[in-house]
């Protein structure tokens, strides 16, 4: 069955013709109610990510997401990503599986390497440590998920002997997605240990990700994981309004932000210009627009790439909160149902 959800980083960047920042605290008071009106109209799955700079006011997504869990009822909730990384493992699983037991059941985490990179000097790890510290830390959280009381001797982690690891989740192991950019070598990895994968498709065409996802299936398969074991799910900036014209002329300026602020710390970003824009829209991995556009687009694109799983990262910078919510009204009421019929009726 595909899941239909929505991304985020608790962006506060300025607002169109205002100019105003939305403070750090007020914009984690607005995701919860974000969380709780994507939960109302359906939506399966909502996802914030952790970050360190001024930028994006989430540095503790499960907090977030357990304040948004206490009246929600259905959705899944997920950090989008937690920088395994830079945290450390066993307070990963505990921070989780408390979200977990107080969602009864609907936790995720998603892990990564974090494309953002603050988080290695502001805990003391080295940058040149960046895939070795990855690695450990991700295999030290499925042996938690895997075992009650922890037996671990680590290079970049401590050694614990004998400990238990609580609370431990419920009825189930805790849902471990992975988070990729693309990277060939990440997607062989990822496969090679059963897990479900996410796919940051947030720029060109889309479906150049058909290659990597079905090497993901093959790499996995000969493991001998099913397709239960080998979701895939891509995250992609966003953004839906009645009219194509209305949702593409209010998207620019926050996307703009965004992509100019990155620039300045990224070599390879650089300014975002309209006609750049204009062709991402229209061409490659920005899904704006109507109901009707942005289903069309999504349901192309799942189709071609066989993902089960689709966030659509609202908003990529910041929005007058009324615009964010009704976006994700439209997405849960007319988006999502066009997207499941199709699917429905193929079966």
């Amino acid at each position: 069955m595909i899941e239909i959800g929505i991304s985020t980083f608790g962006e506060t960047t300025p607002i169109e013709n205002t100019g105003e920042t939305t403070s750090h605290d007020k914009r984690i008071r607005e995701l919860v109610e974000e969380i709780q009106l994507a939960d109302s109209v359906g939506l399966d799955v909502y996802a914030i990510g952790e970050h360190h700079r001024k930028d994006f006011a989430v540095s503790a997504p499960e907090i977030v997401l357990a304040a948004g869990a206490v009246n929600t009822k259905n959705i899944k909730l997920s950090s989008a990503t937690t920088n395994i990384s830079t945290n450390d493992p066993i307070r990963v699983y505990q921070n989780f599986s408390t979200l977990d037991a107080i969602s009864n059941g609907r936790a995720e985490v998603m892990v990564g390497r974090s494309s953002f990179t603050e988080g290695f000097e502001l805990f003391g790890y080295s940058l040149s440590n960046y895939s070795e510290l990855f690695d450990e830390k991700l295999e030290m959280l499925l042996k938690i998920r895997e075992n009650e009381i922890l037996n671990w001797e680590g290079k970049y982690t401590h050694n614990v002997n004998g400990k238990g690891i609580y609370p431990r989740t419920a009825n189930k192991k805790l849902s471990v997605w992975v988070a990729t950019g693309g990277n060939l070598e990440s997607s062989v990895k990822i496969a090679r240990l059963g897990l479900p994968i996410t796919y940051a498709i947030i720029g060109g065409d889309p479906l150049a990700f058909k290659e990597r996802i079905e090497i993901y299936k093959k790499v996995g398969y000969a493991q001998g994981f099913s397709d239960d074991d080998l979701k895939v799910a891509m995250h992609s900036w966003g953004y839906i309004a009645q009219s194509d014209e209305e949702a593409i002329n209010e998207y620019f300026y926050p996307t703009k932000m965004v992509v100019d602020a990155i620039s300045k710390d990224r070599p390879h970003w650089h300014p975002l210009t309209k006609q750049q824009y204009l062709n991402e829209v229209r061409h490659g991995a920005m899904f704006v627009g109507s109901p009707e556009t942005v289903a069309k687009k999504i349901i192309k694109v799942m189709e071609e790439l066989n993902v089960d799983r689709f966030m659509l990262h609202l908003p990529i910078g910041s929005m007058p909160h009324e615009k964010v919510l009704e976006s994700i009204r439209l997405l849960g009421e007319k988006v999502a149902p066009l997207v499941r019929k199709h699917f429905d009726d193929k079966k």
